[in-house]
């Protein structure tokens, strides 16, 4: 068939741009074709607002990724930050300025979708697709994308989005290869007024028993999210350790209102962002920061880049030109967040050998906290840090090389509180 687009379009419509899955990645996809100008359409499997394990911390980075005029709706701002090494030789330190603020998912997805929709994205909920073909006899030409839906519906589009979470089908079909899976456990505990009060803009962070494992406690309100995430393959070991500190925080009598469980996947540094006119994002691309595991920024810095170059690659007239669309996509997510990327790999392996060093930094050492700040902040990221900084390039380059020993031993258990500007 021609490469002109009115056969096509009279036929059945074609969409410049479909994406698939409406999380944050995909709704920031959305918004910036739809901001273009562009015809597109989101596609959800589920009905919204609906439930997502995370934590919900927003960082400086996420927070100047989302849409003008978008309204957080923080649950919690926060000031301070317990640090505990398994339990043990806690400290708490503060900052004037707001570190970052806590949100519930469901609300902050539906909000993210919502600015997709007035940017002129038109939404479907209860939606699953199959499977994505670029040849064959459900493709009219070479320019269209078919998107096979469950049940036998099929769109075409010039350009196809894929956001679909950690499990995705797009995924599959572009090739993303994974080279880090772990295993994240939440519970969402309602608590009284009083327990709420102690936590009030204060999170806290427990390096854990497993190597490269850590758990949290994000206030929201009446609420505490409290979860642990340690490598997969350890499922049992992950859930002692979420019982065990749930127990140790004093919050084993409450019930929780949802205790869930999610694998989070993290891209091997060869594995595609695309396939001829199908890009991924997200987790679906397996984006996130491999030591924390912080996956919101990533999706919606990447789901931005994806829904940018989908408009070029929706205008593309040949699959050359949208190769090379799709070639520079890749680029733009490999020079910012693959760099983080990559700076996250090697902190998680130093981590993973020396916890101990990490706690004693962050609660001893102000240039470590002042770094953690900046970040949260988003005066900086991990990767610019290491660049621009000498001190954290050597201090990552000693962690590099440095043997395994065992942790020095700590002669006391103290809670201090340091006041950071």
């Amino acid at each position: 068939m021609s490469g002109d687009n009115s056969s096509a379009d009279d036929v059945q419509r074609v969409w410049d741009v479909v994406v698939v899955g409406a999380g944050p990645a995909g709704a920031s996809a959305a918004y910036a074709a739809a901001v273009a100008g562009r015809r597109v359409l989101l596609l959800e499997k589920a009905e919204l607002p609906r439930y997502k394990t995370c934590g919900g911390g927003i960082i400086g980075p996420s927070r100047d990724a989302l849409p003008p005029g978008f309204e957080l709706p923080f649950r919690d701002r926060v000031h301070a930050v317990t640090f505990s090494n398994n339990g043990r030789f806690t400290r708490t330190r503060r900052s004037k300025q707001m570190l970052f603020g806590l949100i519930n998912r469901p609300e902050f997805d539906q909000q993210l979708v919502e600015h997709a929709q007035k940017a002129g994205a038109e939404l479907r909920t209860g939606v699953t697709v199959q499977r994505v073909e670029q040849h064959g006899s459900a493709v009219p030409d070479r320019r269209t994308v078919a998107v096979v839906l469950q049940g036998g519906e099929t769109l075409l589009a010039r350009a196809v989005v894929g956001a679909d979470g950690s499990a995705s089908r797009i995924g599959a079909h572009v090739g993303v290869k994974l080279d880090q899976v772990d295993l994240g456990l939440e519970a969402e505990i309602p608590v009284p007024e009083t327990v709420a009060e102690d936590w009030r803009g204060r999170v806290l962070i427990d390096w854990g028993p497993i190597p490269g494992s850590y758990g949290w406690v994000f206030p929201k309100g009446d609420t505490l999210t409290v979860g642990v995430i340690s490598a997969r393959g350890e499922g049992a070991a992950t859930k002692r350790y979420l019982e065990e500190f749930v127990g140790r925080l004093g919050l084993a009598g409450f019930e929780p209102s949802i205790s869930s469980g999610h694998l989070t996947r993290c891209r091997a540094d060869d594995s595609p962002l695309s396939r001829g006119r199908v890009l991924v994002c997200g987790d679906a691309a397996g984006l996130l920061e491999p030591w924390t595991r912080e996956g919101i920024s990533f999706a919606l810095r990447s789901g931005r880049l994806a829904g940018e170059w989908a408009v070029r690659i929706a205008e593309a007239h040949d699959a050359v030109d949208a190769r090379r669309q799709a070639l520079n996509y890749a680029f733009a997510i490999k020079a910012g967040l693959g760099v983080e990327m990559s700076v996250g790999r090697r902190m998680l392996i130093a981590f993973e050998r020396r916890p101990g060093l990490f706690h004693a930094a962050l609660t001893g050492f102000r240039p470590a906290w002042n770094a953690f700040k900046e970040i949260t902040q988003g005066a900086t990221s991990l990767g610019e840090l290491v660049r621009t900084h000498p001190f954290a390039q050597r201090a990552l380059t000693a962690l590099d090389r440095r043997p395994v020993t065992a942790e020095p031993a700590e002669t006391t258990e103290t809670e201090t509180t340091e006041v950071g500007s």
